[in-house]
């Protein structure tokens, strides 16, 4: 197959694509674009003038007290999207689209990033012979998934102590609802910057992020932001992102010890979920909960949801040779 790889980097220059894959939207790189500390690439890839396929790259700084050489880190989320439904069903093909994509970010993001790392795959087995050409080395990894789609109710599946804690935090005068207004945003993001605890993730957006989030996806009903109040104040909360037949719980947090009577974490879970079920998701997502050889109590936290956890794997390649080699040996 006849490939032309446009590569985008700016959200005027991306025309208005056919796809479903939020990851991989122009909307998402408008976000990231409109974002202090991200420079978004998207990659179209085309046949006869028709596109088949896209890949969208986030490319992120990181703390700043690291060395310029260490700053940078190219993030991808899920594989890449199949626009043609024929190229779709064919996975060798597909496989082979992916190839050269994945080998032109490689060698774009490379020159400016220490880090390039895909993850939340949708098939783990996907591309492993691609990655490995282009020097990527696989990390065991951990998702926890809800099914919405069985006709047993939720409640069923979830633990008795966090189904009392819902109505505990209900009973004791939380209020949970989605946020509708810039100012709402605003406190909510507040609020959720300064009790996200390392613990759970290393990295948190500058605050911008949801509000350009607020205008780009969640008018468009591809993500949601959930609120937990308490006498008005914003206590908790939850992002969800919407892509294809799943939801996908992004951020979430409450300041679990100022108001540990209403329960805002888990408020916020409990809202991202039924709402995810009532809208008609297959499954709900719970993103970065860690590795498998290691206790993480973000992981313990959402299991008592009723999820069930399976492996999966993320792909990295660092941009010091020596040093990815040294994984590489050490992970394959």
């Amino acid at each position: 197959m006849l490939l032309k790889l446009t590569t985008y980097y700016k959200g005027e220059d991306i025309p208005d694509l056919q796809g479903t894959n939020t990851f991989h939207s122009k909307e998402l790189f408008q976000i990231y674009e409109a974002t202090p500390g991200y420079a978004p690439i998207l990659i179209v890839a085309s046949t006869d003038g028709r596109p088949v396929a896209r890949l969208l790259a986030a490319i992120r700084k990181t703390k700043r007290w690291l060395p310029a050489s260490v700053m940078r880190h190219c993030m991808v989320y899920s594989e890449c999207e199949i626009l043609d439904p024929a190229l779709s069903a064919d996975k060798e093909q597909a496989e082979e689209v992916f190839g050269e994509m994945l080998e032109h970010l490689t060698q774009e993001a490379s020159r400016s990033c220490f880090l390039i790392e895909f993850r939340n795959l949708n098939n783990a087995l996907f591309g492993y012979r691609c990655f490995r050409s282009n020097g990527f080395f696989p990390v065991n990894w951990l998702r926890v998934r809800n099914s919405l789609h069985h006709p047993y109710d939720l409640e069923e599946r979830i633990s008795p102590s966090r189904l009392r804690q819902v109505k505990k935090g209900l009973q004791n005068g939380a209020v949970v609802s989605e946020a509708h207004t810039d100012e709402e945003i605003r406190r909510f993001s507040k609020m959720l910057h300064h009790v996200y605890s390392s613990r759970i993730r290393r990295y948190f957006p500058a605050r911008d992020f949801f509000r350009h989030m607020h205008r780009m996806l969640i008018k468009g009903q591809q993500a949601k932001i959930f609120l937990v109040k308490y006498k008005e104040k914003i206590i908790g909360g939850s992002v969800c992102i919407y892509s294809g037949d799943n939801a996908y719980l992004w951020f979430s947090g409450g300041m679990r010890k100022t108001y540990a009577k209403q329960y805002p974490g888990v408020l916020a879970v409990w809202k991202a979920l039924t709402d995810a079920r009532e809208r008609g998701y297959n499954h709900l997502e719970f993103m970065d909960v860690g590795l498998p050889f290691r206790p993480h109590g973000y992981r313990d936290f959402v299991l008592r949801f009723g999820g069930k956890q399976s492996s999966t794997r993320r792909w990295f390649r660092i941009s010091w040779p020596w040093l990815n080699k040294l994984l590489t040996k050490f992970y394959i």
